[in-house]
């Protein structure tokens, strides 16, 4: 104990170098601020990509949607998750997008207030893709593991009465 009589940080359940103990396994949480550029982003590219001011032939007759924008903690980088709709074409989308990267970056300079626009990457967001299989299993399990659960159900019940 220390002189106030209360436990020190490193055995109080704390990971000093992880950022606390509720920290993802990559280090720190994302900062309020991040989170918050990174949704400031994330609306100003939804709007430059639905007015249709990319001219890029990989973007022409192709909806996206930008699922997340995550800052550095510098706020100097930025990488934007994108899935085409209907997940049709996904590499190709993002080559577009990262050609495209320095045009978007200005087209946000222009529509927010920010002190310095982080530099624009792309990515395709597998979130989707981790859910159905995700979804899958559950469904796939929840069939494999117990065929007859009514019956199981019903013989609990039957011993309960002491039948």
């Amino acid at each position: 104990p220390s002189r106030t009589g209360r436990r020190p940080l490193a055995t109080a359940g704390f990971d000093m170098k992880r950022g606390g103990r509720n920290a993802p396994r990559g280090g720190k949480p994302p900062s309020q601020r991040q989170l918050r550029v990174g949704e400031l982003l994330r609306h100003a590219l939804v709007a430059a990509l639905g007015r249709g001011e990319v001219r890029d032939p990989g973007l022409q007759g192709v909806s996206v949607t930008v699922s997340e924008v995550r800052l550095s903690p510098d706020l100097r980088s930025a990488t934007a998750y994108v899935m085409p709709l209907g997940g049709v074409g996904t590499a190709e989308v993002v080559e577009a997008l990262q050609r495209a990267a320095p045009f978007l970056r200005g087209v946000i300079a222009r529509s927010v207030q920010l002190r310095s626009v982080p530099a624009l990457s792309f990515a395709a967001d597998t979130t989707f893709d981790h859910a159905a299989k995700i979804d899958a299993l559950l469904r796939g399990t929840g069939a494999d593991s117990d065929p007859a659960p009514d019956a199981a159900i019903a013989g609990r019940d039957e011993g309960r009465d002491g039948r």
